[in-house]
């Protein structure tokens, strides 16, 4: 099963403003969530700017981490990756 972000017009600003969510969410810098990823810190920085998007593989580990959240034992953090996973990937409640 492929994971891939919802298309819709603006699924570049998207990705960026999602990566950045996610990463906001684990309360991460961007060098701290590249070396999560086994990614560059400027890769993090060109999907957040929209200069790039994610492969399929780091699309898998971004939902992933969001899966992984939804059993945080912050009510906050499984709420929101909850909605993220509604929003970017089109997962039901």
């Amino acid at each position: 099963m492929a994971t891939t972000l919802r298309t819709s017009d603006q699924s570049c600003t998207d990705t960026g403003i999602f990566v950045r969510q996610l990463r906001h969410l684990l309360e991460l810098t961007q060098a701290q969530f590249a070396v999560k990823l086994g990614v560059a810190t400027p890769t993090i920085a060109r999907w957040e700017n929209n200069r790039s998007q994610p492969s399929p593989l780091a699309l898998m580990q971004l939902k992933a981490m969001l899966h992984e959240l939804k059993n945080s034992p912050h009510k906050v953090q499984q709420i929101c990756a909850q909605a993220l996973l509604v929003e970017y990937f089109d997962e039901e409640i």
